[in-house]
């Protein structure tokens, strides 16, 4: 009899990790390597928010805590969602996860039975496909292409629907491609789902605070209060923050779904870190002053990563409006040959070039749906994506 469970068998392991990894590797054995695979902030976690989880060690704050959250957190929580998004919840109405990731895979847990349909635009997080896969639903990629800015489009959501949706996953601003919702375009979504009462949407705005040149960042609950209680609003405090290794995500929802996700939790890792939620409430309570002037420098990062990519032969690149990444198409490299002979047929094949020739690190578009892309993240220093961008320069010069 095997041991491995067969459901394993139709989920892979997270490509944005295994290129991290790989990269971490190829540095300790001394390779000149630039990393630009990880959606990870390079700041450092502002002192206020340390100072906390220090004075809550010292206080003796390291004891379980209720299984989705300390009442402290939730309250916290709560006033966000109010302050910033104008929206109206009550503790009840939060869980708290290690993790966004966490929070997403209770929510399918919880609710995906075997066949349950799950509407994912594409490109996608590498995660929501599988872990909807893990549980016997089934993923509906619907593809977003570059000419439609990367977006979800009415016609297309309305088309996607069936008897057996059960929810939409909607992710802005998006991670591969950094593309955020106008106000418009999440009305226009919104008029849809209205029309199918049987669709719930788990919409991801982790990248909240990161939007450029003026953006205004909305959630479907905040502009469409009909769907209020067929949401699941996820966020979390790893990127506005730069806390990502606090692990701590959060949801705000109808109460039987959040008390469904406490009980996966109750029997899975039970309480997040006493000391993280403590962090996160001076995060969520305390000065936001330092987002802007961060937001700032990633602006000033992805127009560079953008005006030097679209200088590359081959390479071609849409400007973003939030998020830490680019999404650039490598269309014009594929079918060409490299000085070692190889033809490029992928942008996996295209990745592995830069790699192994030039010592950039990215991700495949594959991993998130649509080809022939790939991702980088531009969470490093200027000077780095500058390096990094010259390589990719030279890379593709030296295609024939």
């Amino acid at each position: 009899m095997a041991l491995i469970a067969q459901s394993l068998s139709r989920i892979k392991p997270s490509p944005t990790i295994a290129v991290t990894s790989k990269a971490r590797e190829l540095k300790e054995a001394g390779r000149d390597v630039i990393g630009l695979g990880a959606g990870e902030p390079d700041f450092d976690t502002p002192d206020n928010i340390k100072e906390a989880a220090i004075r809550a060690i010292q206080s003796g704050d390291t004891k379980y805590t209720a299984v989705d959250g300390t009442p402290a957190l939730k309250k916290a929580i709560c006033a966000k969602f109010k302050r910033e998004n104008g929206l109206d919840y009550t503790p009840d109405q939060i869980t708290v996860g290690t993790g966004g990731k966490q929070v997403i895979f209770n929510a399918m847990l919880a609710t995906i039975d075997p066949g349950d349909e799950v509407i994912i635009p594409a490109p996608y997080w590498v995660s929501y496909p599988d872990i909807v896969l893990l549980f016997g639903g089934v993923p509906v990629a619907v593809p977003c292409p570059a000419e439609k800015g990367f977006k979800l489009q009415p016609a297309d959501l309305e088309k996607a629907i069936t008897p057996k949706t059960k929810w939409l996953i909607l992710n802005s601003p998006n991670n591969p491609t950094g593309a955020a919702y106008s106000r418009a375009e999440l009305q226009a979504l919104t008029d849809v789902l209205v029309r199918h009462p049987h669709v719930h949407i788990l919409t991801d705005d982790m990248y909240e605070h990161l939007v450029y040149d003026g953006f205004e960042f909305v959630t479907p609950a905040q502009i469409e209060p009909r769907l209020y209680d067929r949401t699941l609003t996820v966020n979390g405090v790893s990127k506005a923050y730069a806390m990502t290794g606090w692990r701590i995500g959060y949801a705000a929802g109808p109460k039987d779904l959040i008390k469904a996700m406490a009980k996966v939790q109750s029997q899975s890792t039970t309480n997040p870190s006493s000391i993280s939620q403590a962090a996160s409430v001076e995060a969520l309570n305390g000065t936001q002053d330092f987002i802007p002037a961060r937001a700032e420098a990633f602006r000033q990062r992805r127009d560079l990563v953008v005006r030097m990519l679209n200088e590359a032969d081959g390479i071609t690149c849409h400007k973003p409006e939030g998020a830490f990444y680019v999404f650039p198409s490598c269309a014009g490299c594929i079918g060409k040959t490299t000085p070692e002979g190889k033809v490029i047929e992928t942008d996996e094949d295209f990745v592995t070039y830069l790699l192994e020739s030039q010592g950039v690190a990215v991700v495949q578009g594959s991993a998130f749906g649509m080809a022939p892309f790939f991702r980088i993240s531009y969470a490093t220093s200027i000077e780095q994506l500058e390096e990094a961008c010259r390589r990719i320069q030279k890379a593709c010069a030296a295609l024939t």
